[in-house]
């Protein structure tokens, strides 16, 4: 019988993120605290640029746009918000959306497969993501239940389950 694998990736719908970044936006527009303060969320890039007149401001704005992602089902671990830093008469906070697994993060999650996992579990790092394979179904679900429990600094899925 062939092996069965799955492939864990770290992957942000990026039609979700637009789609919370628009309701952050709408909120901002409407909340009277944020009224003649400046405040703004926009993509620049593959990158957001979150804007406001105040330090304070910039980090509401910050736990807004942190609300409506986890209301769109993305984890604050695909989130990687820098330090406000002031910019002419702005104060300005820029939040990168994490895509992939990096390779230290790969290799963390390989060495907790292979020294907690079932000793027939094999994984292998390919590129940004890591294929899990076996040749029971029931070892490599115990490897998803087993990183499910880790608190690992990245955002895990797991597709291609076959």
């Amino acid at each position: 019988m062939a092996d069965s694998t799955f492939d864990i990736v770290s992957k942000v719908d990026h039609m979700e993120a637009e789609n919370a970044v628009n309701q952050a936006q709408k909120e901002i527009a409407q909340r009277y605290d944020f009224k003649n303060v400046g405040a703004s969320v926009e993509w620049s890039g593959e990158k957001l640029m979150l804007k406001a007149s105040a330090e304070e401001r910039v980090k509401a704005v910050l736990e807004v746009l942190e609300a409506k992602m986890i209301k769109r089902g993305i984890t604050l671990r695909s989130l990687d918000a820098g330090d406000p830093y002031a910019s002419g008469k702005e104060y300005r906070i820029e939040v990168d959306l994490k895509n992939g697994i990096g390779s230290d993060d790969a290799k963390k999650i390989a060495k907790i497969i292979r020294d907690e996992g079932p000793k027939s579990v094999k994984s292998q790092i390919q590129g940004d993501e890591l294929r899990v394979s076996s040749k029971s179904r029931d070892d490599l679900q115990g490897v998803m239940a087993l990183l499910k429990g880790k608190d690992l600094d990245v955002a895990l899925q797991f597709v291609n389950f076959r």
